[in-house]
């Protein structure tokens, strides 16, 4: 019923390739204020503000969301999500409840999800996500910090010189005239 014709492939915007979560909201934990930038989070924690990542955002079974608008590439609700949700992919699980207006390119749902809202399904979502930079602020800073703090650099004590190479040893089986015969042992003579 929601599913997209495939050949409208060429406007939609590329998905990140390996999306996965490198941030986790603990379930015990309160956050207020803005979350944005690139990579996958999860929320099993409350949190209230403002979501917009560049990657996937998953609100577990114990997470509680309060937000005007998320945005995401792709959406997991499996908690609870009070706000808009625009997403290229939004999946609401069986336990998942989002009170919301809905703009997505694809909507996956399983039985006993909960949805009060409009779903507007469009060929291509804009995110409208901010260019990432490539170092955050405090990112920028630290490394300047320590470019400052570091020792001007200086050549290298040059290497001492191997000593020169010993000749190989003669074998004992032809002598020399600085060498000894080989003795014969006492078993030898009986």
């Amino acid at each position: 019923m929601f599913k997209r014709n495939p050949s409208s492939e060429e406007n939609s915007q590329p998905a990140p390739a390996a999306e996965r979560i490198t941030s986790v909201l603990g379930a015990g934990i309160v956050w207020q204020g803005s979350m944005n930038g690139s990579g996958g989070v999860r929320i099993e924690g409350a949190f209230e503000g403002a979501i917009a990542l560049r990657g996937m955002l998953v609100v577990g079974e114990t997470g509680r969301v309060t937000c005007e608008n998320v945005r995401a590439h792709t959406v997991i609700v499996a908690g609870a999500v009070r706000g808009n949700i625009t997403a290229q992919k939004l999946e609401i699980r069986a336990t998942g409840r989002v009170w919301g207006d809905v703009t997505t390119t694809a909507f996956v749902t399983e039985e006993g999800s909960f949805l009060r809202g409009q779903i507007r399904m469009e060929e291509t979502v804009d995110l409208d996500l901010e260019a990432s930079p490539e170092t955050t602020p405090s990112e920028a800073a630290q490394a300047e910090a320590i470019a400052q703090a570091a020792p001007t650099a200086q050549p290298a004590p040059e290497a001492p010189t191997p000593p020169a190479p010993i000749p190989p040893a003669q074998s004992a089986a032809t002598p020399t005239d600085t060498q000894r015969p080989p003795r014969k042992k006492k078993s030898d003579e009986a």
